[in-house]
């Protein structure tokens, strides 16, 4: 074999050899409830523990008990609705409106009525049933549950950095405003400080 040849052989397998190191890779799967922070920014840890606090919060104040006493023992109902995300950071608030709804629903404390889109889904199977299901098993027109709250909020984000070491600053505030007269029965707030250090290891 040509000289040439021999090194171009020699080349190619060098290269796949490189190629192998590079796409070098593993996958472990890990408990889902675990603390996993890595880069330091929002994550479903996070997402986790400000809706299990803040829903504490609320749950926790007098209006729930007033409530439920002007309806005559029932339970409020409450949507939850918009968390605008204010920082620069993406979070994904949809995410985060779920961990407050399991938590508000797996507390038994309040109803927890289906948010504006998900209301036209259901209408839309509601109608559909009224010319194609059997009369015995269509859900009934004009039986929604009517929330009388609806719980908001936003994200917010501080962040301060020099050289290797940053701190982020993260501020949920909540309300839950009375859909009737528009009063804010509750305001609650979360604050999150987290300090990241990309210090290097050795010399």
């Amino acid at each position: 074999m040509p000289r040439t040849s021999h090194w171009r052989a020699a080349l190619l397998v060098a290269s796949v050899a490189a190629l192998g190191a590079c796409n070098n890779k593993r996958v472990a799967r890990i408990d889902p409830t675990s603390v996993t922070d890595l880069s330091g920014r929002w994550n479903d840890t996070d997402s986790r523990l400000v809706a299990t606090a803040l829903v504490g919060q609320a749950l926790g104040a007098p209006w729930l008990e007033q409530s439920a006493a002007q309806r005559g023992g029932r339970p409020p109902a409450v949507i939850v609705g918009a968390f605008v995300n204010r920082t620069m950071e993406h979070i994904p608030v949809g995410t985060f409106t779920r961990d407050v709804e399991n938590a508000l629903v797996n507390t038994g404390s309040v109803t927890v009525v289906a948010s504006a889109g998900e209301r036209r889904e259901i209408r839309a199977e509601r109608a559909d049933q009224q010319f194609n299901a059997a009369s015995d098993t269509r859900a009934a027109l004009v039986k929604e549950q009517g929330a009388q709250y609806v719980l908001q909020g936003d994200v917010q984000a501080i962040e301060d950095a020099e050289g290797r070491e940053r701190v982020v600053y993260y501020q949920i505030d909540a309300q839950l405003v009375d859909l009737e007269s528009n009063a804010k029965v509750w305001v609650g707030q979360h604050k999150i400080k987290k300090y990241i250090d990309r210090r290097r290891v050795g010399w």
